[in-house]
């Protein structure tokens, strides 16, 4: 058995089975290999999506293992039980567009150590016709927000919207608006930070660079100032990734609990639970019916409370 962290620091256990594990249960494998791994752990990690064998991700605890073929396990330390989709959290839809408020801790989109429980499968399983079953529902993801961001999410779920959608976002004609809790006081009531943002490889954060970076442009305007930190609204006018975590990082006030990047896990005395961020507001036209459309979300209570404690604290 070997074991690694990948870049975004989830435990990979890796095996190599010999001839004498030919036929064997995935589920029944996997436990004789290491005691970290149950066959009740194994049994909820194939579940989520989590195992892969030979490169492939599997979904059957009953999967024969074969000789030779490497078995990788992808453990991302978060919940075990998958994220549900509720009615409480869409905020907006039609024929055409699904809007959903998105909870801090869910992925958008599948990674490798889950399947099951990212927003992107909670969605289909929400649309899924009953009557229906085989037929997969129509999901378009133009954007995606980070884990750790709540907010609004937009997605196309009919055919005529997804290249309309997808054409708004990537030009520019979607305003979207964030609201952001930053370490410390602005330099100024509003600006804006313009660079060109690049990976860099070695720590695998996005930086500004002085060339073959793409443009990232981002406006703040201050709301609320406590000292130890600021309520900002942010609009994004570029949609690079990790732009605002980046641009608020450099200019010396990362997001309250954004360890990559930086943030504090306490201010002022108060725990941060994660990286405050939070998508408030989408406006565009709608890309099939041609008519205004505005999408909030309000804040999540995490959020909300921080906002409280700091006010309160101001007062005192």
């Amino acid at each position: 058995m070997t074991t690694s962290m990948d870049s975004s620091q989830q435990k990979v256990y890796r095996f190599l089975p010999s001839a004498k594990d030919e036929g064997v249960r995935l589920d029944q494998y996997l436990p004789s290999c290491s005691d970290v791994l149950s066959r009740t752990l194994v049994r909820k990690l194939v579940d989520l999506g989590g195992v892969h064998v030979g490169g492939r991700r599997i979904r059957k605890c009953a999967h024969a293992i074969r000789a030779g073929e490497v078995v990788e396990v992808h453990v991302d330390g978060r919940p075990l039980e998958p994220f549900e989709l509720a009615d409480t959290h869409i905020l907006y839809r039609d024929t055409f567009l699904l809007a959903v408020n998105k909870p801090s801790g869910v992925e958008t989109q599948p990674t490798p150590a889950r399947y099951r429980g990212t927003l992107y499968e909670a969605l289909l399983r929400y649309l899924q016709n009953p009557f229906r079953p085989k037929d997969k529902p129509e999901l378009g993801m133009a954007q995606r927000l980070d884990r750790e961001t709540s907010g609004v999410l937009l997605f196309s779920i009919h055919g005529r919207a997804h290249a309309g959608l997808t054409q708004a976002i990537a030009g520019r004609s979607v305003t979207k608006i964030y609201f952001a809790l930053v370490a410390g006081t602005m330099p100024t009531p509003s600006g804006e930070f313009r660079s060109l943002l690049a990976r860099n490889r070695a720590s695998n954060l996005m930086r500004s660079v002085a060339k073959g970076g793409k443009e990232a442009i981002t406006r703040y305007r201050v709301l609320h100032e406590w000292g130890d930190a600021s309520l900002l609204e942010v609009e994004l006018l570029t949609g690079r990734s990790h732009q605002i975590r980046a641009h608020l990082s450099e200019s010396g006030h990362p997001l309250l609990g954004d360890v990559r990047y930086g943030g504090p896990v306490m201010v002022a005395g108060l725990d941060i639970p994660r990286q405050m961020l939070h998508s408030w507001r989408l406006t565009l036209d709608h890309p099939v019916e041609q008519r205004n459309l505005t999408i909030e979300a309000p804040l999540p209570s995490d959020f909300q409370r921080l906002v409280d404690q700091f006010e309160a604290g101001s007062r005192v």
